[in-house]
């Protein structure tokens, strides 16, 4: 199991990564920096490849990145029926209903508000740990 994670904030992603850790994730996780990136990592050009990026079981997307952010990105993804199976969770800082309803009718699976609060984060990636790897068979 690979987790990509797509944000741009390298705290976000380091807590991120620790909130996984301390729930017993011992797998994968792999970390780019914005929408372009995540497209190149999909994609696998440029620097990536079949054997340095692995294919994700679980995106998780943030919205607000550099180049080509989460909207653009998700949309992209969705559109094509090469990756539209691939389950992306957005985790943003927003929790504007605009939002919501944009990500949803573009077809992302889940929307969390990422919390302020470590606690709250490591309680939050333990339910989408256990809802997206441990309960529900993926593609």
């Amino acid at each position: 199991m690979t987790i990509l994670i797509a944000d741009d904030d390298t705290d976000d992603r380091l807590f991120i990564e620790k909130a996984f850790r301390q729930n017993g994730y011992t797998q994968a996780i792999t970390f780019v920096e914005d929408g372009e990136e995540l497209m190149e990592y999909l994609y696998r050009y440029g620097r990536y490849n079949e054997q340095n990026a692995p294919w994700p079981n679980l995106l998780i997307l943030d919205l607000n990145m550099p180049r080509k952010n989460g909207f653009q990105a998700l949309g992209e993804i969705k559109d094509d029926p090469k990756l539209r199976r691939l389950p992306v969770v957005v985790m943003t800082t927003s929790s504007a209903d605009e939002d919501v309803l944009k990500t949803y009718n573009l077809g992302v699976n889940s929307f969390v508000t990422k919390p302020f609060n470590f606690n709250r984060l490591v309680e939050m990636v333990d339910a989408l740990k256990t809802y997206w790897l441990d309960t529900v068979k993926l593609p």
